[in-house]
């Protein structure tokens, strides 16, 4: 597994957020892998692995997440602000441009950020997330990110983990599973594992109890069609319930720059170490 070290750095509003630096930091070419809602940096690890040659990988744990500072206040967890936070980052690194990997939320962030500086953000691949979500999977990731769990053991959180998920990862070793597991708890010696997430970062998603309106849907293809000049890979899991088959063929009509590829026996989200990921990311990233 590549090697990283780790980048801390400070929010305009104060909190320490972290990042995993992989690769040569005076690479020509920057990719900035951002996770989805209740996910962090190490989901990125095989990729970065296998990008770690020829680019300089940042992946990123978002405020609230992993090892990046919990906020006080619940509010700040929305889009915006993680666009703030990794507009942030990319500013103190000194980066004159880079390219995004977006999961889910990550790419809602990676699209928004593209939006207010179009001009920085060279390509973007999009982990089965578009411009409009299906309410039915919006609904499941509602149900889920909002139940408390309390596992015993890392036994426990790996069954427990297996059935939130495994009818969008139907494929996976049990080896597979507990790796899919430790990503998204922590423990301290000798304790239970707990979520490595705050709580709290479900609070505004909870909250938006009603679908999409007409207006929220037209914004975000409005967003969308504006990033027309960058180029785009859109991955979607075989039967996603977040990213439609529909809204994928929409999102190929507005960009002249559009790729994608769909992963088979994948809801949301693929890992992006299925097999031809990689070297399609790859390929992509280096403008082939």
């Amino acid at each position: 597994m590549a090697q990283y070290s780790d980048l801390f750095y400070t929010s305009h509003d104060g909190l320490t957020l972290y990042a995993r630096d992989y690769g040569h930091k005076n690479s020509a070419r920057t990719v900035i892998c951002l996770p989805g809602l209740t996910r962090n940096s190490a989901d990125f690890e095989e990729l970065c692995a296998e990008l770690a040659d020829d680019f300089r990988l940042l992946a990123v744990d978002l405020r609230g997440r992993g090892r990046s500072a919990y906020d006080p206040n619940p509010l700040n967890y929305h889009p915006g602000t993680y666009v703030r936070d990794i507009d942030t980052l990319c500013r103190r690194e000194a980066l004159d441009s880079a390219s995004f990997i977006g999961t889910s939320l990550g790419g809602l962030v990676s699209m928004m950020l593209a939006d207010e500086r179009p001009e920085f953000v060279e390509r973007i691949v999009l982990n089965d997330i578009g411009p409009e979500l299906d309410p039915a999977g919006v609904d499941r990731i509602r149900r889920y990110v909002s139940a408390s769990t309390a596992p015993a053991d890392w036994n426990e959180a790996t069954a427990l983990t297996r059935e939130l998920h495994g009818a969008v990862l139907p494929n996976l070793s049990d080896d597979e599973w507990r790796m899919f597991t430790k990503r998204l708890y922590r423990a301290e010696a000798g304790s239970a594992p707990m979520l490595n997430y705050d709580e709290h970062i479900a609070d505004l998603f909870s909250a938006a109890a009603e679908p999409a309106t007409e207006a929220q849907r037209s914004a975000m293809w409005d967003l969308y069609s504006r990033l027309k000049n960058i180029p785009i890979f859109a991955l979607r899991g075989e039967f996603s319930d977040i990213l439609s088959a529909r809204t994928l063929a929409e999102m190929g009509k507005c960009n002249a720059h559009f790729q994608t590829l769909e992963v088979p026996k994948r809801g949301h989200a693929p890992l992006l170490d299925e097999p031809g990921v990689m070297p399609a990311i790859r390929k992509f990233l280096e403008g082939v």
